[in-house]
């Protein structure tokens, strides 16, 4: 029996369209669409686990992967089974969690797992744009509690002229290139590069994004109404205390309010702070910590944060003793590393960076192969942050989805000061 449809079509006003059906894929999901656009063809599947998880914030997983069998190609290298993501990968992944993560309620903390994949390419059509269309269409037709449809769109210009979703091609060509999430009603996420534009340019650039976005998130709505729009899940929701929160509160706030405003060193004022929190847990019986569960951490927490927020507004001071008009103190040092062909450390209070540069030749420049993209970068900046910068102790796993963001941040603000050649 062949399945009942479900399509939406979004008209990007220069002869090409956006597609989105339901109904032929992934029925066990809570949620799914198959996105397309020309040849390009998302699958995003979208699943949340009915019993909340017992901790204190959203568990929330995205994932996008460009299978290569997607543009008739084999994984490179002596291993052919497509295994960790490529770097492109987690960025996409990044720029949808990033925007999707705000819409759920904060107590909310079902296991909840949205997975994009790229199943069919398109020269023309760079997925990545499509990524969080996919990811919110497919929300909408699920039963998770989640505040309102939202897209994303790459907004380009090539010659003054702006363009929704430019191709790879007209991207080279384009002096800005934007990543905009929104809402219908509200702008949520800019991120991009661009050569030197003035700020009216920009803020016009958002708003033609915004457009383009609004119509898409309209599709969706229109899509979830001709599915069957589901009722929202009921879930167990946070306990609140009133009695409990104020009793905390008057056993910490002063105490935390004395030490922030005490100037200590970061380690000092995290172990001061962490003797309070234990005064305060030691107040209370076995049986009322059982009863109470995460409450006692929680309204601590919030005690600490409104003592530290309180001391700023009404005194102008932060933790470490400077007004709101003081900067850290700053101290920089050129070649540390004897044997690197450059080094430098930046200090900026308690913040540290050491930074090494190396020149190579074009036999170095890091080759990316990707289903949709095959190139090569000539310059390229890698960012870590192992756990001592932090003062913890936790097992090393590879770099992180954070490495991998914070390091394409940097290079994205210094490529364009490197020459090209």
């Amino acid at each position: 029996m062949i399945p009942k449809v479900f399509k939406e079509v979004i008209d990007l006003g220069d002869g090409r369209e956006i597609s989105i059906e339901t109904g032929k894929l992934a029925k066990q999901a809570h949620g799914s669409v198959v996105v397309q656009s020309g040849n390009c063809m998302l699958l995003c599947t979208v699943v949340s686990n009915y019993k909340q998880s017992d901790v204190d914030f959203l568990p929330l997983t995205v994932d996008y992967r460009e299978k290569f069998a997607a543009s008739g190609r084999y994984p490179g290298g002596f291993f052919k089974r497509e295994a960790r993501p490529s770097d492109g990968e987690v960025l996409t992944m990044r720029l949808v969690d990033r925007v999707l993560r705000p819409l759920f309620p904060k107590d909310y903390h079902a296991e909840t797992q949205v997975m994009i994949q790229m199943m069919s390419h398109d020269e023309d059509v760079m997925p990545d744009a499509m990524a969080g269309l996919a990811a919110s269409a497919a929300i909408q037709l699920s039963d998770f509690p989640f505040e309102c449809a939202i897209s994303e769109v790459r907004v380009g210009r090539v010659n003054g002229e702006f363009i929704i979703n430019p191709s790879r091609a007209q991207l080279a060509e384009s002096d800005i290139e934007m990543m905009i999430g929104a809402s219908a009603d509200s702008v949520m996420m800019v991120e991009g590069e661009m050569d030197e534009v003035s700020e009216e340019e920009m803020v016009e650039a958002i708003k033609i994004a915004h457009e383009a976005i609004k119509v898409q998130c309209a599709a969706q709505v229109k899509l979830a109404e001709a599915f069957g729009k589901k009722e929202v899940r009921e879930y167990a929701v946070e306990r609140e205390d009133a009695d409990l929160a104020e009793k905390i509160k008057g056993m910490a706030y002063d105490k935390v309010y004395a030490i922030a405003k005490n100037g200590s060193s970061k380690q000092e004022r995290t172990s001061a702070f962490a003797e309070i929190k234990e005064e305060v847990k030691a107040s209370f019986s076995e049986e009322e910590i059982e009863d109470y569960g995460d409450l006692i951490s929680t309204y601590y927490h919030k005690a600490e944060k409104a003592a530290i927020r309180n001391l700023t507004l009404d005194e102008g001071l932060r933790l470490d003793g400077r007004k709101t008009t003081e900067i850290r103190p700053i101290w920089c040092e050129v070649d540390y590393l004897p044997s690197t062909h450059g080094s430098a450390i930046f200090t900026r209070g308690e913040t540290q960076a050491l930074a090494t540069v190396t020149l190579g030749t074009s036999r170095e420049a890091n080759k990316i192969d990707m289903p949709s993209f095959e190139g090569e970068e000539t310059f390229y900046l890698h960012y870590n942050f192992p756990p001592f910068c932090t003062g913890e102790a936790r097992p090393l796993r590879g770099t992180s989805r954070r490495e991998v963001g914070h390091g394409n941040l940097a290079q994205r603000a210094l490529k364009g000061m490197i020459p090209s050649d």
